[in-house]
């Protein structure tokens, strides 16, 4: 049995562990971009699925049936978030702004 999970990595220089590879990223893969740029990119594998964001160097594991599904949720929003940074659109500003 595949525990689920959702394990996040705060930069490209953090990943998953030697364990969780073994455990969860082998066998067959696929690999898919997305972006502009093609700087999300995301590898499913049997029991999982890693998400890499070189716009800002995090890493997602989705493990197990039920997580694995919630990468493409994730995609969206990342994607949303980065054309709202290109858009330059802030929400607050600071008082030397205004």
């Amino acid at each position: 049995m595949i525990a689920t999970g959702v394990f996040r990595y705060d930069n490209k220089y953090s990943a998953p562990t030697k364990e969780q590879r073994e455990r969860y990223m082998k066998g067959e893969y696929e690999e898919h971009c997305f972006g502009p740029e093609n700087e999300i990119m995301v590898i499913v594998y049997d029991d999982a699925a890693y998400l890499k964001d070189d716009t800002d160097g995090a890493r997602i594991l989705f493990t197990g049936a039920k997580d694995k599904g919630k990468v493409y949720d994730e995609i969206s929003r990342i994607l949303s978030e980065h054309a709202e940074r290109e858009k330059g659109g802030r929400e607050f500003k600071s008082g030397n702004e205004i």
